[in-house]
């Protein structure tokens, strides 16, 4: 495993920064080992819900997990708000950095991640396969 450390800016999308990131990479899978920095605006698709919400305020990122594929992400968020509660689900695009956010990123070229529709579930599943040694 290859580690990377990132850091992104206020304004900086959590989601599609990742998204770019991973696509300039030439190992061709990724996970997300850890995360902490802070969100003013966390865009969530909660448990089996269809719709995404919008949180809005002074939120801290708690924690941050999932894989990384050049043709697509799975990412789950726990935060925080000023009262302490938690709330997470899956990361979706319009989730701004508010003060920074700390990354370690794991990238293993030894397979490679994709994503296909997978009829059963009705979402792009995760593909692995095993790249041939360099």
């Amino acid at each position: 495993m290859k580690v990377v450390p990132l850091r992104l800016k206020p304004g900086d999308d959590l989601r599609q920064a990742l998204e770019a990131w991973i696509a300039e990479q030439q190992e061709q899978a990724g996970c997300v080992i850890s995360a902490v920095g802070s969100l003013s605006v966390a865009q969530l698709r909660l448990a089996g819900a269809t719709e995404e919400m919008a949180i809005h305020g002074d939120l801290e990122i708690l924690s941050l997990s999932g894989t990384l594929s050049p043709d697509g992400v799975h990412l789950h968020i726990a935060i925080s708000g000023s009262s302490g509660a938690v709330i997470g689900g899956h990361l979706c695009v319009g989730s701004l950095v508010r003060t920074t956010a700390e990354l370690v990123i794991g990238l293993l070229p030894e397979w490679q991640f994709s994503r296909k529709l997978d009829l059963a579930t009705g979402y792009a599943e995760l593909q692995i396969k095993a790249q041939p040694e360099r």
